[in-house]
């Protein structure tokens, strides 16, 4: 019950309810909070990052890492709208976040005062709840409510704008008990007409994604899966859900997907859907799940405002990961079908053709050769980050996830990516190898926070694939109008030499057989490196060339 300034019970509270580090770009707005931080840095550890895209995309990482909510802090007006990229990530991502804003003083609040924006407006439609906290002593309450709402149900962002007045404003109160996560949990009816479809399925097929997925759950659908035989694929980006090794494994649902996956989730009489929304990018357009009458669909969901907004699933269960697949383990009243091992035999086939490198000579890097030879040369546990853009493509075909926690990637399709969140992840796990994937656009979007990365010793290993363009763009632009090349072509500096700059390690790839060694003696540096591939422009994706649409 110390008299305290509202930064100080601000940072109290973070700590009191777990938080150990928090992202930001400096502000005056709230300088009583960094202080604050100062007085407490050894509890809980500021990282100042260079521009708010960057940290706003670091504490999103921070959050899908940890389970728990990732913290960013920006000023007023331009870096609160910097920083709105992250909190449309974390949004779509059901992400658990937490962004602080300084804003100008109650004083001259609703005046636009210099950078003052109304945030409710702003982020209104972004996150779960927006909140400007208007008493010094009421901080404690609102940073406790604002992790039990992004966290509790389907978790994702939240945000809370502190006036200056209220943090150097001061108080005597006492601080909030840490927050409960709060989920749901399947009925006993619900699990009686769960086993009750599969039992009745001939070609069920399990589809694991979303968030707030915890080593426990995964290893009950492993062993639930693996004991009867049942297939499983994971959707966009969610490929650490389950072992991409098992014999059980079908592949990822998503952009570029397999066509024969594809056409098996035709053939599949019953999809068991565990954890994800359902979105565009996993239903190709919403089209996947929508045309067989035959087919029936199990949705399960943490957020019950998901469930039957679109797809109407014959079974929907509001539930936690944690608490159905518990249920999952524990029910025992089950005969399993013999046909199903064939089945899963033919999907799980199906995947591991795909892995197959088909690499024609040519005169640069190809994309397939590097990821096998960089698998092949990093621990299997290697926390893979990336960006968006059509290179991602080769890493969610070739790379295999064996553990939670080893993929982190925006389902947003976000830019700039890539960076920042292997920083964050090296930063939060120094313990692991750390490779960041970046297209030659993406990259550029976020490529100041090397200087983040250098400033806090973090160790990543950043992959920049340079074809010249921003490839995805180009591929629609060729499917829709055949013009050619126009508004995607990039100006490139040397990723080498501005690595190199920064004090990283780096060298340039313009060939397979400058591949291993390269990665060898990046992995063998004692700082961060940078590798740059030359690839073909003409490869516009892990499975089509610009040349097949002059065919």
């Amino acid at each position: 019950m110390t008299r305290r300034d509202g930064g100080q019970i601000l940072v109290d509270q973070l700590i009191s309810q777990g938080t150990k580090t928090v992202f930001c770009v400096p502000g005056e707005s709230f300088l009583p909070a960094i202080n604050a931080f100062f007085r407490r840095k050894k509890d809980i550890r500021l990282v100042v990052c260079r521009q708010e895209g960057g940290a706003a995309f670091m504490a999103d990482a921070q959050g899908k890492l940890l389970g728990e909510p990732g913290v960013c802090f920006v000023t007023r007006g331009p870096g609160a709208s910097n920083a709105v990229i992250g909190v449309h990530t974390a949004q779509q991502d059901s992400t658990p976040m937490i962004l602080l804003i300084g804003q100008v003083g109650g004083d001259i609040i609703d005046r636009e005062a210099f950078q003052e924006v109304d945030y409710n407006r702003m982020f209104g439609g972004l996150c779960k709840w927006v909140a400007r906290v208007e008493r010094t002593d009421r901080i404690p309450e609102y940073v406790k409510k604002a992790y039990q709402i992004s966290t509790s149900g389907r978790p994702g962002p939240v945000v809370l704008v502190f006036p200056e007045d209220i943090l150097s404003g001061e108080s005597t109160v006492l601080n909030e008990k840490k927050y409960k996560r709060i989920k749901a949990s399947a009925s006993r009816a619900d699990m009686v007409s769960f086993f009750s479809m599969l039992e009745r399925s001939t070609r069920p097929l399990f589809l694991l994604g979303g968030s707030n997925w915890s080593v426990e759950a995964c290893n009950n659908i492993n062993r639930f899966v693996t004991l009867h035989n049942l297939p499983v694929a994971c959707t966009f980006r969610r490929q650490d859900r389950f072992d991409n090794k098992h014999q059980c494994y079908a592949g990822e649902v998503g952009i570029g997907i397999n066509s024969l996956l594809r056409k098996n989730l035709g053939h599949a009489d019953l999809i068991i859907a565990i954890g994800p929304r359902l979105g565009e990018m996993t239903t190709g357009g919403y089209e996947i799940f929508r045309e067989s009458k035959k087919q029936k669909l199990i949705h399960v969901h943490q957020g019950a405002e998901e469930l039957g907004t679109f797809y109407s699933g014959d079974l929907m269960i509001n539930s936690g990961m944690d608490e159905f697949c518990f249920e999952l383990k524990q029910f025992k009243n089950f005969t399993p079908k013999k046909s199903w091992s064939n089945w899963t035999r033919k999907l799980n086939q199906n995947y591991t053709d795909t892995l197959i490198v088909n690499c024609e000579k040519s005169s640069f890097a190809d994309m397939g050769v590097f990821m096998k030879v960089l698998k092949q040369m990093v621990p299997d546990d290697s926390i893979i980050t990336n960006g968006a853009g059509n290179y991602t493509g080769w890493v969610q075909r070739y790379w295999q996830y064996e553990t939670l926690g080893c993929q982190l990637a925006p389902t947003s399709g976000a830019m700039g990516y890539g960076v920042p969140s292997g920083i964050a992840a090296s930063i939060l796990n120094p313990e692991k190898f750390v490779i960041s994937f970046s297209g030659d656009g993406c990259f550029l979007m976020n490529g100041q926070e090397l200087a983040t990365c250098m400033l806090y010793g973090a160790r990543v290993l950043f992959i920049v694939i340079n074809n010249g363009m921003y490839g995805t763009i180009r591929l629609h632009q060729e499917r829709s109008y055949k013009i050619g090349k126009f508004g995607t072509e990039l100006f490139n500096p040397s990723f080498v030499g501005l690595a190199k700059s920064y004090g990283l390690f780096s060298e340039l790839i313009t060939d397979n057989e400058q591949i291993e060694g390269a990665i060898d003696r990046a992995l063998s540096a004692k700082v961060s490196g940078l590798l740059e591939l030359i690839v073909d422009p003409n490869r516009i994706t892990n499975r089509l060339t610009l040349s097949d649409f002059n065919n």
